[in-house]
């Protein structure tokens, strides 16, 4: 891989090709080949961390086109001055390691409705007409968006709107905190039987978001399809989380509770039974554990909620947290104990704490237990040499992981020369898997490289063997198949994506192939060996195909492997054909590098070999389609009349729509970068999403702009302009749907 070194000022910089396990030491005189820096005047520092001789690059992390910086010590006569001045660095880095007090902060101080018990003094006192103090409440949490059990204490008026103060039931150390009516109804009391369950029903269940196999929160859930089976129940529908932000098609295995929403009844109209049921009984819903080591339980000793030495949990307002691990210690358990909390800034834990030897101020010491290589190998091999072994430099934010269908931006026939790159963009996620997907949802792309030797590719349709069935340890890349193949994992996710009903044992055929579930197909440059498809170099996106059918069958290896036919569903002329290479030409696609490759090349002359074919590909091409003397002429954009509606009635953003259709003639890649540069939110710097347009014409994220108002900060993240406190942030709509549109799939992420 490559780097680059720069001295602090700026002055010098070079590029030097080297390997993830190359040595600090080894590095140094590099530099000084380079920079003509000598190795005894060099300090080296990335991100913050100083390093040091006896590690390897790996040990910090270092990527591929990453910035090394070099700072140059004063050269001094003698060897004593040197490490006098080196130890006096080392004394004014240790005087920065401070300690701090922990405090524990509540989810509740999150929650953009409620106010500081200390303005309740303001507010006046009122009654409710649905409601009275003491009653027991189930209460929306927006930190969450779920409900937990409450208690009202008080109600006050404020603006002839009714704020109640709230304690949650089973959280003492939790403050009071003001809600509006809308975030409060009467405790959830009633089971519903699931087979009285009807379609379109609002119910609430508990559901865990991140792992829905796990216990989770209680979330509102509307009904869309019921199945009962003989042992699993399932639920599919959208679920509610907060007000605004709704999962839709979740599949819920509701374990038996579906609590049934109460509406809220007038005072005047309860009876003796609807009191009974506003008491609290004591008892509270399942909820998912803050430590999955105890599962809560205050009597059991756990080193991961409790103190790290002891396992204790008593007395907590002995425990000290660490700044950097966030592990707890009693004051007694420390070595050497204290007496009192420290009164410093910041605490760190032995495991923690910054070596004085190790860094200057900025940073964390780089810990040897974590990254450390084992001395003791006897192992010579140089793995970090390869753009195989780097990792991502960025990410594709404009999509989530899991979306479906083509990327917004990225046109079939781009071509790029490392896998890496495709994960970047975010055509195929993975570094070296060849399906990208979900068990429980689908396959979103696969890459085509002539891996298995039943695959048959025809262009526009091709047999793609499933993966799993090999020996793959002894961290090799590939291997004979040595066992049978299961529809399990990556193979049950393309199957998945097939428009028939899952079949385990024989497979199954799509009536109707093209309503199945997209799949983004990548081919690279190693397919060449067994079909004329292929690029020459790199890999190339060559658009959507769809699943026509899958089955089991037996490979030539004699292990039965999973198959899987895919056919060409894509709107854009394939990139092997006459047209698909002439529309590649007015497209002015060429094999993209890494962003620094050429230049690292450029000083390597020993690894020229794929740049001079790309070289030699993007030459030939250009000769086949355009004249000797004639500038190609690329083919512009034209914008969809439902885009460029919206485009022309949003008139707060003209300006900006207007700089970015100059850029049309030069195709839709550039538009839509233009576009996604432009309409880039100040605060997240992601492409806007609920755009707010400010009275200065700048766009802001309504969830950015509510939490820049909820700390105190009345302007304009990009210009300063000043807000008022009460400004009404109004999502521009014109804008939101002009970048649904060209941006299809971006708010599934947000």
């Amino acid at each position: 891989m490559y780097v680059k070194v720069r001295t602090m000022d700026g002055k010098q910089e070079a590029i030097l090709t080297i390997s993830k396990l190359t040595e600090v030491k080894d590095l140094k005189h590099e530099i000084e080949n380079e920079l003509n820096v000598k190795v005894e005047l060099q300090r080296l520092f990335f991100r913050g961390k100083q390093l040091e001789n006896g590690y390897k690059l790996h040990d910090y992390n270092v990527n591929v086109n990453n910035v090394i910086q070099v700072m140059m010590r004063i050269k001094v006569d003698d060897e004593e001055s040197i490490a006098s001045s080196s130890s006096s660095e080392s004394s004014s880095s240790a005087n920065t390691v401070a300690a701090t007090t922990t405090s524990t902060a509540t989810t509740n101080e999150s929650n953009s409705e409620r106010e500081d018990a200390s303005e309740n003094e303001t507010l006046v006192e009122a009654e409710s007409l649905y409601y009275k103090i003491g009653d027991a409440v189930d209460c929306l949490d927006q930190t969450y968006g779920a409900w937990f059990e409450g208690i009202i204490l008080k109600i006050f008026k404020k603006d002839d709107k009714l704020l109640y103060n709230v304690q949650w039931e089973f959280d003492d150390k939790a403050p009071p905190f003001n809600v509006s009516e809308s975030s409060v109804r009467p405790r959830a009391r009633r089971l519903i039987q699931f087979d009285a369950l009807k379609l379109g029903q609002k119910v609430m269940i508990n559901y865990n978001v991140d792992d829905p196999k796990e216990t989770g929160l209680w979330y509102d859930f509307t009904i869309l399809k019921t199945d009962k089976g003989r042992r699993v129940q399932k639920l599919t529908g959208t679920l509610h989380i907060g007000r605004d932000q709704l999962l839709e098609n979740r599949k819920v295995n509701p374990n038996g509770e579906i609590f049934a929403i109460e509406e809220s009844k007038l005072l005047a109209e309860r009876t003796l039974e609807d009191e009974q049921h506003m008491i609290s009984n004591g008892t509270r819903r399942r909820v998912q554990a803050n430590c999955n080591a105890c599962l809560d339980n205050p009597h059991k000793e756990c080193r991961e909620c409790g103190c790290r030495v002891c396992a204790g949990k008593e007395d907590e307002h002995n425990l000290l947290l660490c700044d950097e691990c966030n592990d707890a210690y009693h004051l007694r358990c420390l070595n050497p104990p204290l007496t009192s909390i420290p009164e410093e800034d910041y605490w760190y834990c032995l495991e923690c704490k910054n070596d004085e030897n190790e860094i200057v101020k900025a940073g964390d010491k780089l810990k040897q237990t974590k990254k450390k290589t084992n001395e003791n190998s006897n192992s010579k091999r140089d793995w970090g040499k390869g753009m195989a072994c780097v990792g991502r430099t960025k990410e594709c934010s404009i999509v989530p992981s899991n979306h479906r269908g083509p990327i917004p931006g990225v046109e079939v026939g781009m071509c790029w020369i490392y896998r890496v790159q495709v994960s970047e963009v975010g055509v195929h996620r993975p570094h070296i898997a060849g399906i990208h997907g979900r068990e429980s949802d689908c396959a979103y792309s696969i890459v085509l490289s002539g891996g298995y030797e039943d695959d048959i590719d025809n262009g526009d349709e091709f047999m793609y063997t499933g993966s799993g069935g090999r020996d793959l340890s002894g961290n090799k890349r590939t291997a004979e198949q040595s066992c049978d193949q299961t529809l399990t994992r990556m193979n049950k996710a393309l199957a998945l994506n097939c428009n028939a009903l899952l079949d385990a044992t024989v497979g199954a055929t799509a009536e109707d192939w093209r309503g199945g579930l997209p799949v983004r197909v990548v081919r690279n440059f190693k397919l060449a060996k067994h079909s004329k498809y292929a690029p020459k170099v790199g890999n190339r996106y060559d658009g959507i195909y769809k699943v026509v059918k899958y089955y089991p069958d037996t490979g030539k290896s004699g292990f039965r492997v999973w198959r899987y036919l895919l056919r060409r569903d894509d709107p854009a002329t394939a990139p092997w054909t006459e047209d698909g290479k002439a529309r590649i030409a007015a497209l002015g696609f060429k094999p993209m590098y890494p962003d620094g490759y050429l230049e690292a090349m450029a000083k390597n002359k020993s690894n020229k070999k794929r740049t001079a074919l790309v070289e030699e590909i993007n030459s030939t091409a250009s000769k086949k389609k355009q004249p000797p003397k004639k500038k190609q002429k690329r083919e512009a954009y034209e914008l969809e009349s439902d885009v460029l509606k919206f485009i022309d009635e949003d008139q707060g953003n003209a300006k900006v729509w207007n700089e970015c259709r100059t850029i049309l003639s030069e195709g839709k890649t550039a538009f839509l970068q233009r576009v996604s540069e432009r309409f880039t939110c100040p605060c997240c710097l992601e492409v806007v999403f609920n755009p707010v347009t400010t009275p200065c014409a700048h766009n802001v994220c309504l969830s950015c702009l509510k939490r820049s108002f909820s700390s105190g900060v009345h302007y304009c993240p990009s210009c300063r302009y000043l807000l008022e406190k009460n400004y009404k942030m109004e999502v521009n709509q014109l804008l939101l749907s002009a970048l649904l549109l060209l941006y299809p799939g971006y708010q599934g992420g947000r």
